[in-house]
């Protein structure tokens, strides 16, 4: 645990985690623009809290003390939450006994200060069918490898946190 709590105290952690979820969010629109698989809007809310995942790191590499780890870790948790919840809802979509009654929004909710599919609708524009699951890899569509690694995050997340009181290094006499 005094690994992960010393790692976690430097800007290579957060990069990391900045990074990961960047490269997550490039593919997404690699997926969209270039192989032509059009983004539902369960797919815009993971794709939302990916950017969240993006922000976090980004406030841990700015400035890394205690306050901003602590803030990095908030809005981490509540983005991989978010996350995770938005993939489950897609898969029931997905999995649906009546596809008729699976709910599944026409637009993106942003708030109505901040319509981000109205701003910028080449990335958070929902065009596509929330039950369309063409991509498969390993037998797993996308919105269930977007629950395995918001999974992935939420572990790594409490891990991280609990080395925060675990990992310090004591001066025992």
């Amino acid at each position: 645990m005094q690994w992960i709590y010393q790692f976690s105290q430097s800007r290579v952690s957060w990069f990391i985690l900045a990074f990961s979820a960047f490269a997550l969010f490039i593919s997404a629109l690699y997926f969209q623009h270039v192989l032509d698989f059009a983004p539902c809007v369960k797919c815009i809310d993971q794709r939302t809290a990916v950017i969240g995942i993006f922000l976090a790191g980004v406030i841990g590499l700015l400035s890394n003390n205690a306050i901003t780890r602590w803030a990095g870790f908030a809005v981490w948790g509540y983005s991989a939450y978010s996350g995770l919840m938005s993939a489950n809802a897609h898969i029931d979509v997905i999995y649906a006994s009546n596809p008729l009654f699976a709910p599944c929004d026409i637009a993106p909710s942003f708030p109505s200060f901040m319509p981000l599919h109205e701003w910028l609708p080449a990335v958070f524009g929902a065009t596509g069918e929330c039950n369309d699951n063409r991509w498969q890899f390993m037998d797993l569509g996308m919105a269930e490898w977007l629950q395995i690694i918001f999974i992935a995050y939420l572990v790594v997340l409490v891990i991280v946190v609990l080395a925060q009181f675990f990992g310090k290094k004591t001066n025992a006499q």
